[in-house]
């Protein structure tokens, strides 16, 4: 389906918002009868939409329109002289990639990261069942990049393969080591990934100017946002 206009959306009642206090959230879904692949999949992505589990999503407030798309573009972005001690601080760490991240392992890392990074959010408390249904989708290209410290895994990075991008699913990491910056070092494989892949973008997901969970997002220059149905380039 290459017509977006023809596709059917469905959109959800009214709940708490997971960013901003006292806002509710509305939420617009793709038919979920739709056969989702992964030139769609670029496609909506172009436009805004999210993956979580086998579903693609955007947000549809009608009073607040703060959640904006935002996205790296990998042919000019520039490292800060933090990101770059980032990197050589985790010199000493392996890297691999996996096309499947559901063992038990992964899921106890998840776990240890939910229970005490975000107990206070809506993916607590932690399950197998929300593991699974949240990071895989069967139509999808997914990588799981790892990390490991003398062998022990200590993060993943979750990220879609799309026909021209990279998209940031998730990810999850060792909270006890924060001197590494592991969220940070997440970002910046995943740029270099695509960068190898020869795609052009990586999408990190929505940016909300007055969260500071999403402020680390600006941390990556130039950034470009998804605004009034057109990409702009932040100065």
């Amino acid at each position: 389906m290459s017509d977006l206009s023809q596709l059917k959306l469905f959109i959800t009642h009214p709940h708490p918002c997971s960013y901003l206090d006292d806002e509710e959230a509305v939420t617009l879904f793709v038919d979920p009868t739709v056969e989702l692949n992964v030139g769609l999949y670029s496609s909506l992505s172009a436009a805004g939409f999210r993956r979580s589990g086998a579903h693609l999503y955007r947000p549809r407030c009608p009073n607040c329109q703060a959640c904006v798309p935002a996205r790296i573009p990998t042919g000019v972005f520039k490292y800060t002289r933090q990101q770059k001690r980032c990197l050589k601080r985790n010199a000493d760490l392996s890297v691999n990639i996996a096309s499947s991240g559901s063992s038990n392992e992964n899921y106890q890392l998840y776990e240890r990261y939910i229970n005490l990074r975000h107990s206070d959010g809506d993916m607590f408390p932690p399950s197998r069942e929300q593991f699974d249904n949240f990071l895989v989708s069967e139509w999808g290209d997914t990588h799981h990049i790892e990390f490991r410290l003398d062998g022990r895994l200590i993060a993943v990075a979750v990220c879609d393969q799309m026909e021209d991008a990279l998209s940031a699913v998730y990810t999850y990491f060792e909270p006890d080591l924060p001197k590494r910056s592991l969220g940070v070092l997440a970002i910046l494989q995943q740029i270099q990934l695509a960068e190898e892949l020869e795609l052009s973008h990586v999408y990190l997901g929505y940016w909300i100017k007055n969260c500071s969970k999403m402020s680390y997002k600006t941390d990556y220059r130039p950034l470009e946002v998804f605004v009034e149905q057109n990409w702009l380039r932040l100065s």
